[in-house]
């Protein structure tokens, strides 16, 4: 009798281990159906840095802006800070902008923003659609006040853009915007890097103003058959808080390049050290610090993350990054 009972007992575990594995299937089933199939992996990008301060045949400034080329498609990331000096350099460097359509503006700083209505202006007139949709993240039209006096920067720049009939379009959460091709949305803010300007406040949905630390900041994210390649702005939301979300939602693969500004100028050798550390942890095999990143940041960040002369730059006006190629810095910053 004893014998039955343990018998009994071993086939009731069995069937409940058997059911519980049938509805984890199940809810797997149900998952996959419900999530979008992956995107292959991009198998051709270029970045071609428009604004930056560096230069020497171009115009220079205190702004970014990059073109992005991934598998054909065409994209403007930021605008630069002055009207005319993205399409400048572009001419100068024998760069067609009218057949983009879509730009990001990784935040609502106007050395990202300024170029946006020129450009939109003077494209327009080549093709109606070029410029037409521009996507910003979560908190780009806050109200903000600007050591005390309110700013209306970003209310102005839509009012403009929406009159010569472009479109915003807002970003909360990371989103594939085409394939292959990610915006990081909102980045969580996990580490203690505090990345972003003083003297701003930035008033929330719920009435409260408090220190602006850039909650529009995002960045875009391509993935590709080398590794992630990200672009940021300024990287106001701290570039290992943005780099680890890209691993954690875009794929979890190594990064092949780190585009643009992550506003380490003003850091101390402490910071730009951890900074180092993590980009290495985080597996950056090459960077091209631009427009905020700082000169003598790019050098540490060089020796820090393991990186040399060829795998590590300056970013200038005209260099780019090739997915094949790799980076061609130009002259000055080779």
């Amino acid at each position: 009798m004893h014998d039955g009972i343990e018998c009994i007992g071993v086939g009731t575990n069995m069937s409940m281990v058997s059911n519980a594995l049938l509805v984890a299937f199940m809810l797997q089933a149900i998952e996959a159906q419900a999530r979008p199939e992956a995107s292959p992996p991009i198998q051709k990008a270029r970045v071609v840095i428009l604004s930056t301060m560096l230069s020497d045949d171009f115009i220079g400034e205190w702004g970014f802006a990059a073109l992005v080329e991934s598998n054909g498609r065409r994209i403007l990331f930021d605008t630069g800070a002055k009207p005319d000096t993205v399409l400048e350099n572009a001419k100068k460097l024998a760069l067609d902008l009218s057949g983009i359509t879509d730009v990001i503006l990784s935040h609502w700083h106007d050395d990202h923003t300024g170029g946006l209505v020129s450009l939109r202006t003077m494209l327009m007139k080549q093709n109606p659609a070029a410029l037409s949709r521009t996507h910003v993240g979560r908190g780009f039209f806050w109200p903000r006040r600007v050591k005390g006096k309110p700013s209306n920067a970003q209310q102005t720049l839509k009012v403009n853009y929406e009159g010569l009939g472009g479109r915003f379009v807002e970003h909360g959460a990371p989103e594939e915007l085409f394939p292959g091709l990610w915006l990081t949305g909102e980045v969580p803010r996990r580490t203690d890097e505090r990345n972003f300007p003083k003297n701003i406040q930035v008033q929330r949905p719920d009435g409260r103003w408090t220190e602006d630390d850039v909650p529009d900041d995002l960045s875009l994210v391509l993935d590709s058959v080398k590794g992630l390649v990200v672009v940021t702005g300024c990287g106001h939301a701290g570039v290992i808080n943005t780099l680890e979300l890209a691993k954690e939602r875009v794929r979890a693969v190594p990064i092949a390049a780190l585009i643009g500004g992550i506003h380490l100028f003003e850091a101390d050798d402490t910071r730009v050290d951890w900074t180092a550390a993590a980009l290495k942890r985080l597996g950056v095999a090459r960077l091209v610090g631009a427009h905020c990143t700082g000169i003598e940041a790019v050098m540490r960040l060089r020796i820090g993350a393991g990186l040399n002369r060829t795998s590590a730059v300056v970013g200038a006006v005209g260099a780019s990054f090739d997915l094949e190629k790799g980076i061609d810095p130009g002259d000055l910053a080779r």
